[in-house]
């Protein structure tokens, strides 16, 4: 810890601003920002600046307020990433002429008013009011332009992690910052996959190297896991039968056996008779008792990547541009008919019922899916989430994430539409995964490390391209991106890559200490020590479901009913409704049945109640930019605040009565008198003493640590020229609702 204090200090000045790698393109005085009010007495004067990274707007009178919000260490409370923008709307109010700006386009007339769609749903205006005309137009211009990137190698960031290489490269461990400690694994050396492999003991399994400088696939990993009874050689000559050479590629063990498997679809029948033969029943003989192997079709069972997208676009629409007014049946109705959330259980489900099989059944499943880079990802994910405890733990859910995302070849340069260049391709199954993800942990929240916090800021970090995480579409286009950009820049390339562009999980480029504590659950019960692998028989010391709180909690405005005697009285009914229509009861019914109705451990298996009045709307994530929804110091932050500083009494009693008793063999060292020091509380909120009066700062809101101050409020445009072209879209802006606006 104390190396790693050291070295945080030592990175400090180079990770603490972009200011000086950034050029400014174009800027215009005078602009106002509109801020959510009733009238404009407390809008913003300022000037607005376009650069190669953001756009900013810099107040003329900026008063510091009260920390409200996360603060982040590149971006300032009014700035916006440009690969962040949805798309970029100008408006003469006085000719009723508005266009939605691309890439080297004209603008025919003096923009009086500007929008900014946000990809994290933000809206942001600005009035041209004071401003000169000519230079209104000129910043307009330059921001959709640096918005829509011609290519991958113009985004800031390759600028950026250039520089900053260049800068910080002295302190650098053998090419690269050290992966000792609780780093991350990236998966891109067989070391690590080594560690997973044992961490999870699957023993009849081993690291293959056959696509080693991607000789057999363009979109795997170099190093893969496949099953020991097969051979390299055997490998290669099945590679051939499978879509862009995806050999089946292992996910996880259970400890009683069974694997976790996804491979792409084989449809020929001569071939998947051979596929059959070999590779199949490698992968049933790895399984020390059973040779059963079941196999999911996902292309059949779940929504496309079309369906997600429409999905998406219409809950978009429903938080966003729509007037909220959620008190009307209407609002919760059109929430429904976005298909969201259903989409939301139905990959839930899907993955509880390959819980069942290798758990319940104890056979290896197979996931099958026509290239094995999208709808795998999502579920492969969750079933891990619910089976194996380490991916509850922060470090674990990174893990999880680069491995069955970012190595695994899904393509999140494409689903995000990082260069605006093809919509049909964009689809959020990233976003859908967090939401999953989310649900879980609202049904369970003392089972894992992090909050939903770190996950609002782990979508957002999509939207910064400062890491190498989210700008690929498989590790092949990240490796030769990445290589052509370091001879460019005649950086030399040494094995690590992510030397010169380090991946998202270097968090502390973009946030403090203290705002990362934002990340941590101080009421976190399930730990996991990094290697332990947990099993799930069920002991009388278990944690039930009576540990979680009170009957009623009140979460983002949300109230979840968490009575225990409810759950045990209504579960077994309501399973039935939720996993089979039929009256006689299932192999798989009673398995959940079972489960249900036992004590659950959160240090083991998690299965989610999948009914309607339990996968719910993530409010915080989905609704944090409305500001009329926003309760002033209320929703669940304030729970959490009590909770925090409840937490930090309890350890620092603890501390006392150590002290008190005196060190025993083979414990820790006690803390200076002072108090623990701040790097090791994993807490936002920190209690000074015991007796301290718990109490609620006034930044709190239902949307902390989000502020939606500045974010288009409905009530500041209605009667104004603008209201009416807002109000009359039906659907989420895009360029063909706006192409036959004449200029």
């Amino acid at each position: 810890e104390v190396c790693e204090e050291r070295v945080y200090k030592v990175l400090a000045p180079c990770l603490s601003t972009s200011t000086n790698r950034e050029i400014v393109v174009n800027e215009v005085n005078f602009v106002r920002k509109c801020i959510s009010t009733e009238s404009s007495q407390n809008d913003l004067w300022g000037k607005l600046i376009c650069t190669n990274f953001k756009v900013s707007f810099i107040p003329q009178d900026d008063s510091p307020k009260q920390k409200s919000q996360l603060s982040h260490v590149l971006l300032g409370e009014h700035d916006i990433p440009l690969t962040c923008l949805e798309q970029v709307v100008t408006v003469n109010d006085t000719k009723g002429k508005k266009k939605v700006l691309g890439s080297n386009q004209k603008l025919k007339f003096n923009p009086t008013e500007l929008l900014l769609y946000c990809k994290d749903w933000r809206i942001i205006r600005y009035c041209f009011d004071e401003a000169g005309p000519e230079s209104a137009k000129k910043v307009c211009l330059a921001i959709a332009h640096y918005s829509h990137p011609a290519d991958l190698q113009l985004l800031f960031g390759f600028e950026y992690q250039g520089l900053r290489y260049r800068e910080c490269k002295g302190i650098l461990v053998n090419g690269s910052y050290s992966r000792g400690g609780l780093q991350t694994p990236l998966f891109d050396r067989p070391s690590d996959w080594d560690r997973e492999i044992k961490r999870t003991n699957a023993s009849e399994w081993r690291v293959c190297s056959i696509n080693e400088h991607y000789a057999v696939s363009s979109s795997l990993p170099e190093h893969i896991v496949v099953p020991v009874s097969l051979a390299d050689q055997d490998l290669k000559q099945f590679s051939a039968l499978f879509t862009d050479g995806r050999i089946p590629m292992w996910c996880w063990n259970h400890p009683n056996g069974s694997a976790l498997v996804r491979m792409t679809v084989v449809t020929e029948q001569l071939v998947q008779k051979k596929f059959d033969q070999r590779i199949l029943s490698a992968i049933a003989k790895s399984h020390p008792q059973s040779e059963d192997v079941m196999r999911s079709d996902l292309d059949k069972t779940l929504p496309n990547i079309q369906e997600i997208q429409a999905a998406f676009l219409k809950l978009k629409q429903l938080c966003v541009l729509d007037p909220f007014e959620e008190t009307e049946e209407r609002w919760l109705t059109t929430l429904e008919n976005t298909r969201w959330l259903e989409y939301v259980r139905m990959f839930l489900r899907h993955s509880a019922e390959m819980v069942y099989y290798l758990d319940g059944k104890n056979a290896s499943v197979i996931l099958h899916e026509e290239e094995d880079r999208d709808l795998s990802c999502v579920v492969s994910s969750l079933v891990q989430l619910m089976l194996d405890p380490y991916y509850r733990s922060l470090i674990g859910f990174q893990t999880l994430v680069q491995k069955e995302w970012v190595m695994a070849g899904h393509r999140f340069l494409d689903r995000c539409n990082h260069l605006k260049k093809n919509d049909n391709k964009e689809s959020p199954l990233f976003t859908l995964f967090l939401d999953c993800a989310w649900q879980i942990m609202n049904q369970y929240p003392l089972a894992f490390e992090f909050t939903e916090v770190y996950l609002a800021v782990l979508n957002d970090s999509m939207w910064t391209p400062l890491f190498s995480t989210f700008l690929f579409n498989s590790p092949k286009h990240r490796t030769q991106i990445l290589m052509d950009f370091a001879k460019n820049k005649a950086i030399a390339v040494t094995e690590d890559l992510s030397a010169f562009f380090p991946p998202v999980w270097e968090w502390s480029q973009q946030f403090s200490r203290e705002d990362q504590a934002l990340f941590n659950n101080p009421l976190f019960v399930g730990r996991v020590q990094k290697g332990e692998m947990k099993t799930f028989r069920r002991t009388k010391k278990t944690y039930s479901y009576s540990v979680r709180g009170a009957a009623t909690l009140q979460q983002n405005g949300q109230k979840t009913r968490e009575d225990t005697s409810y759950l045990r009285l209504s579960l077994n009914s309501e399973l039935k409704s939720d996993f089979s229509p039929v009256k006689d009861e299932s192999p798989t019914e009673r398995y959940f049945r079972d489960w249900f109705s036992r004590p659950v451990d959160l240090r083991g298996l998690l299965i989610p109640v999948l009914l309607p009045t339990h996968v719910v709307l993530w409010k915080l994530f989905f609704l944090r930019w409305v500001p009329e929804i926003c309760i002033p110091r209320g929703g669940f932050a304030t729970a959490y605040h009590l909770l925090s500083d409840l937490a930090d009494q309890i350890e620092m009693l603890q501390m006392q009565v150590r002290q008190y008793k005196g060190p025993t063999p083979g414990s820790r060292p006690l803390p200076s008198p002072s108090g623990p020091p701040s790097d090791q509380k994993k807490m936002h909120f920190k209690a000074d003493s015991p007796d301290d009066t718990p109490v609620h700062p006034d930044f709190f809101t239902s949307s902390f640590p989000y502020n939606p101050v500045g974010n288009l409020c409905w009530r500041s445009v209605q009667g104004t020229p603008i209201s009416k072209f807002l109000n009359g879209a039906k659907t989420w802006l895009s360029t063909e609702t706006l192409a036959n606006d004449t200029l």
